[in-house]
């Protein structure tokens, strides 16, 4: 009978099915004895069957353990490793439900990490206070705690919006183990039921086991990743201190070939040539006018300016979109700005080489400055001292012919006289003429006929250059001295007019220029003569001032003034009998005529614009 036993044990039958052999040989009517003998040999066999249970059931335990330890061994991803162990939990405790709370050390609170088995949306977002239900005060007290029915435990404190998770998700028996490194809890992992049960100690013993590699396979992941960062800080390190080198190398010998470039003689396109082939891309290099002395990156618009006042400020390359700027500035004015469009951003070759541009415009200025001294000297002899013996020779050393046709130009300008000598000097080099400083006004001698254009446009330079009104006059006189009255009597006589920052000859103002100068109020004369007129075309929309400037035109002729005008002599008449009211009695007396005839002029010269073409001697 007991090969009956054995055959169920072999085959791992149900605790039920031992009771088969029993209630067969009652069926057969054997004897107590034989059914005692029969009931001591099931006790037996269910006792040999429980054994194997739990021999089988540790064995799954080591060898979910030993799969833990060889996923620990191997870790590559820790989301990988704890949802493995979780799900572990659950099968070997047969649960219906297992998951892990880490602990959040900025919130101070434990929130849901891996879950398995879960349907609730609200439990797996579940956040558990210290010391708030079972995980919490597993968190709290690092002690393991279970419970075969949640809502009927009271040694946990109970808080809705953890109860009402629970509910959602219909769990009633949970066991909690914490998760611990040394003597710190860093989670909990717990195993639950959707009815009633106990938790026996080997469960509790097998999940503290799971907990236990949970909380070594997260310090792995920890040191890993430190690992990890400081070998990428490291290699980062080593590849920004590669890099410097190699910039450091390159910059170095960059700056090498622009030094012996210059000490070679060589110029800034020289220089500009040597950082287009190390950076490639285009280079422009721009003057204090932000005039370009090298190379074209096309249309600038008033950010890239904005931009190079930022790196005059900062001593450093600026970058803006595609362009890298590099500015420098002596005495606070600015002196040279490179604008490099290249992909490569090596901004000390950039910098390097504003610096030797710098230094090359500087040398330019002391030698031009040198020469504007010579210059200026010369043109101050000829104009104080015109009489002096060698003073031809010394304008033919400096490459000037005064033998030729020239003009002499004064200009009125109001400060910066280091800045407009030194542009007059650069003007008077580049022309082969002469110029000089003196006070408030440069005077040049420049080579050319048409006095007019040469004025014009020197006001127009001068001026943009100063960023403030420069008054130029001019004149042809043989004579330079005498030249240089009649050239600085026309500057003074547009400044009366009005039309400071003009340039004008004297030939082309004619006697104005003789009878106006510093001091004279030309406004108040001829609002004074000619104002009521003047008023009443501009409030009428009338001709009276044209019908009088062209009547004594013609002599005081009302029909060749009809004639001249297109209109009914009748009409003439109308205009001249308003004329004589609006001015009074006696206009036509001479004293008066001639005063009306000479504010005529002057309204005329101080509301005509100059004409703007460029003479056939440009500066």
């Amino acid at each position: 009978m007991s090969r009956r036993f054995l055959e169920l044990l072999a085959r791992e039958a149900s605790a039920v099915e031992f009771e088969g052999p029993i209630i067969q040989a009652r069926a057969a009517g054997a004897d107590p004895a034989t059914i005692e003998e029969l009931e001591q040999a099931k006790v037996e066999a269910l006792r040999v069957r429980a054994l194997l249970k739990r021999r089988a059931r540790r064995e799954a335990e080591l060898s979910a353990l030993y799969d833990t330890a060889g996923d620990l061994a191997a870790l590559r991803d820790l989301d990988a490793v704890l949802e493995a162990i979780v799900h572990r939990a659950r099968q070997l405790l047969a649960t219906d439900v297992a998951y892990m709370t880490l602990h959040d050390p900025e919130r101070g609170d434990t929130y849901m990490r891996v879950t398995d088995g879960s349907i609730s949306a609200k439990f797996r977002a579940l956040r558990l206070a210290m010391g708030a239900g079972l995980g919490g005060l597993v968190a709290q007290t690092a002690t393991p705690y279970s419970t075969a029915d949640y809502f009927a435990d009271a040694r946990f404190r109970h808080k809705d919006d953890i109860d009402e998770a629970v509910t959602e998700e219909g769990l009633v028996a949970i066991l909690g183990v914490p998760l611990r490194l040394g003597q710190r809890v860093i989670g909990v992992l717990m195993a639950a039921n959707r009815s009633a049960r106990p938790f026996h100690q080997e469960e509790v013993s097998l999940l503290g086991s799971l907990a236990a590699h949970a909380a070594v396979a997260i310090d792995n992941a920890r040191l890993l990743q430190e690992t990890r960062n400081a070998l990428e800080e490291l290699s980062q390190a080593h590849r920004t201190a590669r890099e410097h080198g190699e910039a450091v190398e390159r910059a170095a010998m960059a700056h090498d070939r622009m030094t012996s470039l210059v000490l070679r003689g060589g110029g800034i396109e020289d220089v500009a040539a040597v950082v287009t082939d190390v950076l490639g891309g285009s280079l422009a290099v721009l003057d204090d006018l932000g005039r370009a002395i090298s190379g074209d990156v096309g249309e600038l618009d008033a950010g890239v300016f904005e931009a190079a006042q930022a790196s005059r400020a900062l001593g450093r390359t600026v970058r803006r979109g595609d362009l890298l700027i590099a500015s420098v500035d002596v005495g606070g004015e600015p002196l040279c700005t490179l604008i490099l469009r290249s992909d490569d951003a090596d901004e000390r070759i950039l910098e390097r080489a504003a610096l030797v541009c710098a230094l090359l415009l500087l040398f330019r200025r002391s030698v031009a400055e040198a020469e504007g001294r010579v210059r200026g000297e010369l043109l101050d002899d000829l104009i104080s001292r015109p009489g002096s013996p060698g003073l031809a020779d010394r304008a033919r050393r400096l490459g000037v012919d005064l033998g030729a046709p020239h003009v002499v130009v004064a200009v009125k300008h109001g400060g910066q006289r280091e800045r407009a000598a030194f542009w007059a000097s650069s003007q008077a080099t580049v022309r082969h003429g002469l110029a000089a400083g003196r006070g408030d006004e440069v005077v040049l001698l420049l080579p050319g006929t048409d006095a007019g254009g040469l004025a014009r446009r020197v006001a127009a330079e001068l001026s943009a250059s100063l960023h403030s009104p420069a008054t130029a006059g001019a004149s042809r006189a043989p004579d330079v001295a005498a030249a240089y009255l009649e050239a600085r009597r026309c500057a003074d006589a547009l400044i009366a007019l009005g039309r400071a920052g003009d340039g004008a000859s004297a030939a082309e103002l004619g006697f104005v220029g003789l009878l106006v100068g510093d001091g004279r109020d030309v406004g108040g004369f001829v609002d004074r003569v000619l104002g009521a007129v003047v008023d009443y075309d501009a409030r009428r929309g009338t001709a009276l001032t044209d019908t009088l400037a062209t009547y004594f035109g013609t002599g005081g002729s009302p029909s060749r003034t009809a004639e001249a005008m297109h209109i009914h002599v009748n009409t003439v008449t109308q205009r001249l009998d308003r004329i004589g009211k609006l001015l009074g009695d006696g206009w036509l007396e001479p004293d008066r005529a001639l005063e009306l005839q000479l504010a005529l002029r002057l309204h005329r010269l101080g509301h005509t614009t100059a004409p703007k073409t460029v003479g056939p001697d440009p500066i």
